[in-house]
Formats: C-alpha cells, sequence, structure tokens
C-alpha cells in the first residue's frame, strides 16, 4: 500500500512480495488509513520543526503541503484536477470521462487545484500552533482519516471505465471497508491533543461528508468511480477534516 500510494521505495518484504503486482485491494484496502499515516510522517517531522520557527502560518503550512506532495509525487492532486475539469467539461459521461483521461490540466482543474492546496496550506499552518508533537500527530491523523471515505467510494461506486486503473485493481470488499473505517477512527485520535474531542469528532463528520458529496457526483456525473474520484476524494477529505480540527 505504502508503495502503490507514494514514491516510497521499499524493498520485497518477503520472497512471495512481488513489488511490480498491484496490491491486493479487494482483502488489503482496510490498511489504506495505516498506510495514509505513514506516508505522512515526512511532512509530519517538517511541520514539527516549522512550529519551533517564526515563519507565517500560511507559508510554513505550503512547505508542509510540499513535503506531502513530495512523497506521494502529486497522485491524488493529479486526479483532483482532473476530476474537476472532467466535471467542468459538462455533457454525456463518456465526454466527461475522455476529458479526465487528457493529461493537460485545464483552467476549472488548475483553479480547483490552486484552491485546493491553499486551503490544505492554510490549516497545516494553523495547526502548528498547537506544538510540534500535537501538530505532527494531526497530520499523521489527517493522512489516515483522509483516505478513509476513498475506500467507500470504491467500495460502493462501480468502476466508470472498464480499461481504468481502479477496475483492475479491483473494489475493496465491504469487510475491507469496514476495517478501513475503523482504522481510519483509531488513528484519528491522534489529532486529540491538537484539537479536543469535538474538534476530531468534528473533522471526522466533516471528512465522512465531503466523501459522500464526491461520491454522489461522481455516481451523478460519471456513473461511477475512477482513480481520479479516488484520488479528489482524499483532497477533499484532507481539507474537511483540517477544517474540522480548527472550528
Amino acid at each position: 500500500m505504502v508503495r502503490f500510494f507514494s514514491r516510497i521505495a521499499l524493498p520485497p518484504l518477503s520472497d512471495r512480495d512481488d513489488i511490480s503486482l498491484l496490491p491486493a485491494f479487494s482483502r488489503a484496502s482496510g490498511l489504506v488509513p495505516v498506510a495514509g499515516a505513514l506516508i505522512a510522517i515526512p511532512a509530519a517531522v517538517v511541520a514539527a520543526g516549522l512550529s519551533l520557527t517564526g515563519l507565517p502560518t500560511l507559508m510554513a503550512g505550503g512547505i508542509v503541503v510540499a513535503a506531502l506532495v513530495a512523497v506521494t509525487g502529486g497522485l491524488h492532486e493529479d486526479g483532483l484536477a482532473d476530476m474537476a475539469d472532467g466535471l467542468g467539461a459538462g455533457g454525456a459521461p463518456e465526454r466527461r470521462l475522455t476529458v479526465m483521461k487528457d493529461s493537460r490540466i485545464g483552467a476549472t482543474g488548475a483553479a480547483t487545484l490552486a484552491l485546493v492546496l491553499l486551503m490544505r496550506a492554510a490549516g497545516i499552518g494553523a495547526l502548528l500552533s498547537a506544538g510540534p508533537a500535537p501538530a505532527a500527530m494531526a497530520l499523521l491523523a489527517a493522512g489516515a482519516v483522509s483516505r478513509t471515505p476513498m475506500i467507500w467510494v470504491w467500495h460502493l461506486l462501480p468502476p466508470a471505465r472498464a480499461d481504468g486503473l481502479s477496475a483492475a485493481a479491483g473494489q475493496p470488499s465491504r469487510r475491507a471497508a469496514l476495517i478501513g473505517a475503523g482504522t481510519g477512527l483509531l488513528i484519528a485520535l491522534l489529532a486529540l491533543p491538537a484539537a479536543g474531542v469535538a474538534g476530531v469528532a468534528g473533522g471526522l463528520l466533516l471528512a465522512a461528508g465531503a466523501g459522500a458529496v464526491a461520491g454522489f457526483s461522481a455516481r451523478r456525473t460519471l456513473g461511477g468511480q475512477t482513480g481520479d474520484v479516488l484520488g479528489a476524494t482524499q483532497q477533499f477529505a484532507e481539507v474537511a477534516f483540517l477544517a474540522g480540527l480548527l472550528i
């Protein structure tokens, strides 16, 4: 999971661990929140260090977001921009999917990506005032929680295209989705020192709502989910969780 969602080059863990194959998402996707937290560790270390500086909060938050993007290679950000372009294109699902498959980014995708990056930077920057350890733990929680709605959108919606990566990877089973929800909920508790019970509860509710809206939009306009939809869901859920922590 860490290999798939990031650029971290983990060596084979056993003789049966073939790093050239896709993970068994139908069974193992319940561990996606754990992978999300692990992927966020480098950025959490950066956040802890920046919380001790006098940098403006937006600048500090932007540096942390840059660290997150560097680790993932912009995987989810790319999906966000593509989905925004597809939804903005209008027309039949086939037309929207064609636009999403185009590697070029349009005005709608660029604007959406810029706004979401700005909101993530502002939210993370505000969390840095909680101190090094609480800020770092909140970032790990965000990495896990933001990927939990993604599992459910993946589980509940059929693939929108038969030849996409999402279809090739297979859909998570209900058991895997439930495990993912439980795992994400447990890791969300890491944000308690930074936001308290009310903040964490609010963040979880908003993240779930963001996932529901993303899934509903994909179902209505595309007829299902794609890898781009899943990436966009993660981005929206992260912004929503950060907002909940700060309300």
